[in-house]
């Protein structure tokens, strides 16, 4: 007797632990601590791990755009947030050095969250009036394998500069570069984020700084050179003591995920962000109360969507533009 007690025990604890599925763990790769992505890729772990029992999101601070997008190549990594120039860049192998002919396929489009203009800001009292000045000045332009190193090389290019023509090129994470900028051990920093970013708005209120424009001229050379550019003026008032407008160009930041990530999974998690949980969604940052809605959510992408993301649109009837239909 005592041995069928212990033979229905072990029974009936092999059937529990099948009955309960395994939990899946997702890595959401963001960017710096200061930026926008970090804030936002932790709002989405803490509604993917609110609300669906078998999957366990966790969110980590990167190097940003490009190095998500590696790690998802590598599979260290199944969801991100990147931007929509380097998507397209890294997918076809194209523009960006580090992996020109090695195209990283297979990254995949859920949606288009929001806009990031590229932020230019000097410090008063560094000569510095316009793009082309920052020649022999000290630069902070990004850290290494971001969105931000991208688009300062692409911008410096456009005006015949290139980083060995600058004093010296600082790398790191944002926040420590605003460090040096208020403390005049750098001249000027580079940072692509959504308006009202942490690390930019310490830059404008603790600093002697100010934000530069780029010109018309060189505003229609990036935007004939670079497709996924486009002008976009921040008015007056958008920073602490920001007086005037300015014009840069934008990109657009892409929620991202592996091709290897199930098509059930991704639709769970894109209709649990973008239909189910919209208003807790849109609340982890301003920004996203401020532009996103899925009927938007095509507008800027530059690959081709993920599977599960395509069924969702389906259903909700969104139309999905041809050059970015699903390839598997």
């Amino acid at each position: 007797m005592k041995r069928n007690s212990v033979f229905l025990a072990a029974l009936l604890g092999l059937m529990l632990l099948t009955a309960v599925p395994a939990k899946k763990f997702i890595i959401i790769g963001s960017g710096g601590y200061s930026g926008t992505y970090y804030p936002v890729s932790v709002g989405i772990a803490k509604i993917i791990n609110t609300n669906l029992d078998d999957i366990h999101a966790n969110a980590i601070s990167t190097g940003g755009s490009l190095y998500n997008i590696v790690a998802i190549q590598t599979g260290h990594i199944q969801l991100a947030i990147a931007q929509n120039d380097t998507c397209y860049y890294a997918f076809n192998g194209t523009v960006i050095e580090k992996i020109k002919g090695k195209p990283t396929n297979l990254i995949r489009g859920i949606a288009s969250l929001y806009k990031e203009p590229i932020h230019i800001i000097a410090r008063s009292g560094s000569d510095i009036n316009s793009i082309a000045d920052l020649r022999g000045h000290r630069v902070y332009v990004g850290d290494v394998g971001s969105g931000t190193e991208l688009n300062t090389k692409l911008i410096l290019r456009t005006y015949g500069l290139t980083f060995n023509d600058l004093g010296a090129v600082v790398h790191g994470k944002v926040g420590a570069a605003v460090q040096q900028l208020l403390n005049g051990e750098i001249d000027a920093l580079f940072f692509s984020a959504a308006v009202g970013s942490s690390a930019l708005v310490q830059a404008a209120e603790k600093g002697n700084t100010f934000f530069l424009s780029l010109d018309q001229e060189h505003l229609n050379k990036l935007e004939r050179a670079y497709p996924f550019y486009s002008q976009l003026t921040i008015p007056a008032g958008s920073y602490p003591k920001q007086q005037n407008a300015f014009t840069t160009v934008a990109v657009s930041a892409l929620l991202i995920a592996s091709a290897d990530l199930a098509e059930e999974d991704v639709y769970r998690i894109a209709k649990l962000l973008f239909v189910d949980k919209i208003e807790e969604f849109k609340a982890i940052k301003p920004v996203l109360a401020a532009s996103f809605s899925l009927e938007k959510g095509l507008e800027g992408m530059s690959i081709p969507i993920h599977k599960g993301a395509a069924r969702l649109y389906h259903e909700l009837k969104i139309t999905i533009p041809d050059k970015v239909k699903p390839v598997d």
